[in-house]
């Protein structure tokens, strides 16, 4: 890591030159979304500048440049989840519909009246409503695995919950709100144990440390390109070569389609098969360019700089009275949420903003965390690679003048 000239790779991210009211851009809310390094932006531009056209379906220079291009990023993420075969990847426009489309899809064919799926307290709404939505259709129960109060799974429960009726494990690998790492690997080897079948909510995590889906031995993995430096509306479902075939079509219509008639229609072979449509071609490829962009710094790396940066900014709240924090796992990201005691979290984001430290308040689509801990929501400073010690600095400043304003 000290090999590494963060300052440079800072200044590969043009928004990070943003002022605002007089005061450097602190962007800190890199859990909802992480910003574009210059080399990203530039690649989604020469596409539109000089290869726009539409893949898998022309002859011509422009569509052949296009599909060679966006099918290289289909390889980058073989490699990057260090998956068997390109089969095995599913594009999507992120891990809400990849979700979706694992839930109807397979849960359609699956469950039935009795069977159970099993969720856990801390899951983001996009692992929770699709369950739920399919539970309905089919009769199946859901079941909750609980948090404890340091914000990490009741693994003991979890235990007690598994039975021969669990059909699906459905949890996240790293919480939006908590930054908990959760065992993701005993987890999975749990459910094998009863013939569930397992799927992790892996956008949390793919942006800070290395996923091998294959040691995992995991059935579906999800993951969004606006976390890892990508474009929005991208996004990746990672499944059991077996059970994506066994799996109907999510959606209809060009490019799922073998042959189309009005006596019956037959469909296309994997990945293809869940791809219905014009894909979001440019975001496809610049994610293959922000992938490109993580490998050369080193997932590693990144985790090592992220965990310094942990490390420099609980130091600086050490230095703060009247703070509560929400998920203190000892095994966690570079997430940090919490509460200023009698100000309320829109309150405190609104003044923090002032000072040009962008931070999310509210629920973080999490609201069973804020049921669980009984509380409206939090202040979430979520840490990328590129942020540094002054971004840190303006945080904790920033509070200090936040509780000045108020109290």
């Amino acid at each position: 890591m000290d090999t590494i000239d963060w300052n440079h790779i800072r200044s590969q991210f043009p928004v990070l030159k943003t002022q605002l009211n007089g005061h450097a851009l602190s962007y800190l809310d890199n859990g909802a979304s992480s910003q574009m390094p210059e080399s990203v932006i530039t690649r989604c531009t020469d596409y539109h500048s000089y290869e726009h056209a539409n893949i898998h379906r022309g002859v011509h220079h422009l569509s052949q440049t296009a599909t060679s291009a966006y099918e290289d990023t289909r390889s980058l993420v073989r490699d990057f989840l260090h998956a068997e075969s390109l089969e095995q990847i599913i594009f999507t426009t992120g891990t809400t519909d990849s979700i979706n489309l694992v839930a109807q899809s397979w849960g359609s064919s699956n469950l039935s009246v009795g069977d159970e799926i099993i969720l856990s307290e801390m899951e983001h709404h996009a692992n929770i409503v699709p369950w739920q939505m399919i539970a309905q259709k089919t009769g199946a129960i859901i079941k909750v695995i609980p948090l404890l109060d340091n914000g990490e799974l009741d693994f003991e429960v979890y235990s007690t919950l598994l039975s021969e009726r669990t059909k699906m494990v459905a949890l996240v690998h790293v919480s939006n709100t908590l930054g908990t790492v959760n065992p993701v690997s005993e987890i999975i080897e749990k459910a094998k144990t009863v013939g569930a079948k397992v799927l992790i909510d892996g956008a949390q995590a793919t942006p800070h440390m290395k996923v091998d889906v294959q040691k995992l031995g995991v059935d579906f993995y999800t993951f969004s390109a606006h976390k890892m430096c990508g474009p929005t509306g991208f996004g990746v479902l990672y499944g059991d070569r077996s059970l994506l075939e066994s799996m109907p079509p999510y959606r209809g219509g060009g490019d799922m389609i073998d042959k189309v008639s009005f006596s019956g229609t037959t469909y296309n072979d994997l990945p293809h098969k869940f791809e219905a449509g014009t894909p979001p071609i440019a975001a496809g490829i610049a994610f293959g360019e922000a992938i490109r962009y993580l490998n050369d710094i080193g997932l590693d790396e990144i985790t090592q700089r992220e965990s310094y940066l942990l490390e420099y900014a609980m130091e600086g709240f050490s230095t703060l009275d009247h703070v509560r924090f929400i998920g203190t796992s000892n095994n966690k990201t570079s997430v940090i949420s919490f509460l200023l005691d009698g100000i309320h979290p829109t309150d405190a984001g609104t003044i923090l903003d002032k000072y040009g430290v962008a931070v999310r308040t509210g629920h973080h689509c999490t609201q069973p965390i804020m049921e669980r801990y009984g509380i409206p929501g939090t202040i979430r400073a979520s840490l990328s690679f590129y942020n540094n010690e002054a971004d840190i600095d303006s945080l904790i400043n920033g509070i200090i003048e936040t509780q000045s304003f108020f109290n």
